[in-house]
C-alpha cells in the first residue's frame, strides 16, 4: 500500500463525507514528498480536532508507516475546500 492510500484510508473513516477525501502525494526533491490532505470545509473540524490532537495523531501515524516503509522527509498538509 503506498504512502498516499494508506493516508486516504485513514483519513476516510474520521469524516463525515468520505467521497470528497482527495489525497496527494508530491516528490518535490530526491528526498522530500510532500503530502497533501484536502477535506471538505465541514469535516475539517473533525480532521483538526479538539486543540489539534487528531491532526498530530493522524501526522504521527502517518510519518510511522513512512519510516516503516523507508520513505524519508515527509511534509504533510491538511487544507480544506
Amino acid at each position: 500500500m503506498k504512502l498516499a492510500e494508506f493516508t486516504t484510508y485513514l483519513v476516510k473513516n474520521i469524516v463525515k463525507n468520505p467521497d470528497l477525501v482527495k489525497v496527494s502525494a508530491f516528490m518535490q526533491d530526491e528526498d522530500l514528498t510532500i503530502l497533501e490532505i484536502l477535506v471538505s470545509s465541514e469535516d475539517m473540524g473533525a480532521v483538526i480536532g479538539k486543540s489539534g490532537h487528531n491532526a498530530k495523531a493522524l501526522r504521527t501515524i502517518i510519518l510511522a508507516y513512512a519510516y516503516v516503509n523507508h520513505i524519508k522527509n515527509v511534509k504533510i498538509n491538511i487544507d480544506s475546500f
